[in-house]
């Protein structure tokens, strides 16, 4: 059977390890999921979500020097309204990070420069004190 990029076939698991498992599909050939790709949500051990035995329906995501990279989570359909949800939740996070810095004043150039040059002599001053009360006193200068 030829693989087709894309595509979704039935699928036995044969292997697990910690960074994915490996199934065996249609035609002997062995493909890998990836631990990214075992389920939508964080995987921490793939023997949670899989064994060895199971029958499992993967999407071939891509063929690269007869390496196969399949896909669990990509092979379950997803109802439309689902995908929607999904897409607005990144929406609204990517929305709330640039509201925050839309808070900001604006400042100028010479007002950042300013501020960095304040920032930097305090940070060098607190520096130069701190290393020079470690100098001298026991174990200094042998001579």
């Amino acid at each position: 059977m030829a693989i087709e990029v894309g595509s979704k076939v039935q699928g036995k698991v044969t292997g697990i390890t910690n960074f994915g498992a490996f199934v065996e599909m249609p035609g002997g050939t062995t493909g890998l999921v990836h631990i990214s790709e075992v389920a939508d949500s964080y995987v921490k051990d793939v023997n949670d979500h899989l064994t060895k035995g199971d029958q499992v329906e993967v999407k071939i995501i891509s063929e690269k020097e007869g390496k196969i990279a399949l896909s669990i989570k990509k092979a379950i359909d997803k109802p439309p309204e689902a995908k929607r949800q999904e897409r607005q939740g990144r929406d609204n996070r990517n929305s709330k990070d640039n509201r925050s810095r839309n808070n900001f004043k604006k400042e100028s150039f010479e007002d950042k420069m300013a501020n960095f040059l304040k920032t930097s002599e305090e940070n060098l001053s607190t520096l130069k004190r701190s290393t020079e009360t470690k100098r001298g006193g026991r174990g200094g200068r042998r001579g």
